[in-house]
């Protein structure tokens, strides 16, 4: 008799302390969410004007490294086609160069459409300077000048692709 007195008192007891734990660990596990909500949101908001930045910046070497910005910057020393075409695929892999880290802050799929247009922009140039037509360094500019006179410089179709990735994101 005593026994069943006894579990009468603790069963129930036993019973409420697990229903306790079980909600108590629901909790936790809310919480912990919720903070975890919380550390990736502040974390976005501090990586996206660096994120910003990054995509600013290639910007700004897809404009540098657009022909007809490019050949306005750098000039011909001596007349040399070779010469010149050398100087202007120096220019564009040390501005290259200098904004290599910024890949870590944008896509892959950016970066490589980056690294294609300024492989693309090297090509047209060293096609063209291996022309036998072409004689001297002002040649060159000018058939560099008539080559995106009639197609687009590529560094305009990843402009393109990096102001549809960054609206994507804003």
């Amino acid at each position: 008799m005593k026994i069943i007195e006894l579990f009468s008192y603790t069963i129930p007891a036993i019973i409420t302390g697990i229903v306790a734990y079980l909600f108590f660990l629901n909790h936790t596990k809310s919480e912990e969410r919720k903070m975890q909500l919380s550390l990736l949101k502040d974390n976005q908001q501090q990586a996206l004007p660096i994120k910003l930045q990054a995509y600013e910046r290639m910007s700004l070497f897809l404009e540098r490294m657009s022909p007809n910005n490019l050949i306005i910057r750098v000039t011909s020393i001596n007349n040399d086609k070779q010469a010149y075409a050398l100087s202007l695929i120096n220019t564009i892999e040390q501005e290259f160069e200098h904004n290599l880290s910024q890949q870590i802050y944008i896509s892959k799929k950016c970066w490589s459409v980056i690294i294609t247009s300024k492989n693309t922009t090297i090509s047209i140039i060293k096609n063209l300077a291996e022309l036998d037509s072409i004689s001297n360094a002002e040649e060159l500019r000018e058939a560099i000048l008539k080559k995106i006179m009639k197609t687009p410089p590529p560094s305009l179709t990843a402009l393109a692709f990096i102001n549809n990735e960054v609206k994507d994101f804003i």
